[in-house]
């Protein structure tokens, strides 16, 4: 074979949260009694009149091409939803609608960064925030956080780097992997700090409707509400609120002309989003929102249940997530120890320790950019939560 691979290629890692789940199903389909906190996605169905909107766009033939940012009617819901339930005012020419948000967040880099910038990416992070940089040909630039307020910024160390041709930065409020929910003080800093050095802000908040304990504010509403003026890309999804998330819709919120300059790298990669997944997701706007409420009670219950559970496991900790569907304890007290003989290294030996011992899949938060740390997903159902930190504790139990 006579070929070579783009440097693009090398610079980027695959996704292993991902992979992980791709583990937990290749030991279903043998046949092996194995249990996933792994998964990233609600374990509800979507809700019935969103399913039966998706059937009825087909049978009343909405299944060709729509304009490129997204159905007109679409984004008229979109910015609807973002006054009703954001307090932000959007017209429809601030919106793009892509194919889920995962290509909102990418596509807003590469409308943004190019070679020789960097961008601020707080870690823990999400596995994706740090390849979309580099596939925007970027380079990111981590930042710590305290894990005891929240996993928010750690300011000493950001104003303490070499900031010297950062661009912008990404945060994630409610947190994947931590389900932490930064507060309104450190929002604000962030804003102030990125308009004092011209950076503009992508603001990933996949998660907004999935908080328990306190309301949601987005960080464009705390930037308007307080005169700061820093640009603000804010990205959304249907994914997570809707248990949507194999009709790949999301979509972005912000300035007109960083807005226009994301639809064209999308026309040329994509066209446009699945018309099919935009009028399901015109009813899932504007349409009873009840199903939304039940499976964040749900959630809600669950996230009590898991987290009490981690407490009682010997040597672990695990703060209360105020939002989205992950625990992220506290396991850096196994590393250094055996698990069958072999030396646990970092948080990827734990957790292929505790996959081979007790057929649990977890997510190593090495992985995430946070040693010791592993992230359990509790979008499953209560007895399987039961069971599978059960067979973790087994597992811990025989760690010498």
């Amino acid at each position: 074979m006579n070929y070579k691979l783009a440097d693009r290629v090398n610079k980027i890692q695959p996704s292993f949260t991902l992979q992980m789940a791709t583990i937990a199903a290749e030991m279903r389909a043998r046949g092996e009694d194995v249990i996933n906190f792994s998964v990233g996605e609600p374990d509800f169905n979507t809700p019935r009149h969103i399913i039966n909107a998706g059937k009825e766009a087909m049978d009343q033939g909405y299944t060709k091409y729509t304009a490129g940012p997204g159905m007109i009617e679409f984004r008229e819901a979109i910015c609807d939803k973002l006054k009703r339930e954001n307090g932000i005012d959007f017209t429809k020419q601030n919106i793009l609608v892509s194919n889920g948000e995962k290509q909102s967040l990418s596509i807003a880099c590469q409308a943004l960064f190019g070679k020789g910038d960097k961008v601020l990416v707080f870690r823990p992070y999400w596995v994706s925030f740090p390849e979309f940089i580099h596939l925007a040909d970027a380079e990111p630039l981590l930042i710590n956080t305290v894990d005891k307020n929240n996993f928010e910024p750690d300011f000493e160390d950001l104003l303490s780097k070499d900031l010297k041709n950062v661009k912008g930065l990404i945060m994630n409020s409610p947190s994947n992997p931590t389900g932490g929910i930064w507060r309104e003080e450190a929002i604000v800093r962030i804003l102030k700090i990125a308009k004092e050095n011209n950076w503009t802000i992508i603001s990933d908040e996949c998660y907004e409707r999935l908080v328990y304990d306190d309301e949601f504010i987005s960080t464009e509403k705390i930037n308007r509400d307080h005169n700061i003026n820093t640009t603000v890309i804010t990205c959304l999804s249907l994914s997570k609120t809707y248990a949507m998330t194999g009709w790949r819709i999301g979509y972005s919120a912000g300035p007109r002309e960083i807005i226009k300059a994301m639809a064209k790298i999308q026309g040329q990669a994509t066209s446009c989003a699945n018309s099919i997944g935009q009028k399901a997701g015109i009813e899932a706007l504007t349409g009873s929102q009840q199903c939304v409420d039940e499976m964040k009670t749900a959630f809600k219950k669950r996230r009590n249940l898991i987290v009490g559970l981690l407490n009682e496991l010997p040597d672990v900790s695990c703060a209360i997530p105020g939002g989205a569907f992950y625990a992220f304890p506290n396991l850096g007290k196994y590393i250094g120890k055996k698990g069958n003989g072999k030396l646990l290294k970092d948080t990827f030996d734990i957790s292929e320790y505790i996959l081979e011992s007790a057929k649990v899949v977890t997510v190593p938060g090495d992985g995430f950019g946070a040693p010791g740390h592993i992230r359990f997903s509790y979008a499953t159902d209560s007895e399987t939560i039961k069971e599978g930190i059960e067979r973790v504790k087994s597992a811990l139990e025989g760690i010498v």
